[in-house]
């Protein structure tokens, strides 16, 4: 079988649904998950789907995603705007990644409009709400068909 996609979520993505939602949309993060579930099989891939709260475990499945994945869907959430060491894990990785955020970061605070992975990102798509995972695995999808 082939290398899964590792689709992996920052800090308070948990909270999807209930948080903001005039900023980050109605759906769950479990929504969002179980959408691209339903596209990943249609396209005859394999995800793995993840959140956590620490960027340690983030970089600890990055790193994973690197021995074990074919390539890597990231909403680092905050960490987008503050961690080197995703940064680092991603470049170290050697996967194509796409970095996703929900909302616009560009017509936010000023604060979130760096962005770290980015260096690293392969593309990046912004406010497109869950249509941006979507966008992504389809994007992968195509990068890895066209290197095979």
């Amino acid at each position: 079988m082939a290398k899964p996609i590792y689709i992996l979520n920052g800090p308070n993505l948990d909270l999807l649904g209930k948080r903001e939602p005039e900023i980050y949309g109605a759906q769950s993060l479990a929504d969002i998950a179980q959408a691209l579930e339903d596209k990943a099989r249609e396209l005859g891939l394999e995800i793995v789907f993840r959140q956590s709260n620490h960027e340690g475990e983030l970089v600890d499945w990055v790193r994973e995603a690197g021995e074990k994945g074919a390539a890597l869907i990231i909403n680092a959430a905050a960490y987008t705007h503050s961690s080197v060491a995703l940064l680092d894990a991603i470049l170290a990785s050697g996967l194509p990644c796409i970095e996703v955020h929900l909302s616009n970061i560009y017509r936010r605070e000023a604060f979130r409009h760096h962005s770290y992975i980015s260096k690293a990102a392969t593309g990046v798509i912004c406010g497109l709400g869950s249509k941006g995972y979507e966008l992504a695995l389809l994007a992968l999808a195509e990068r890895l068909k066209e290197n095979r």
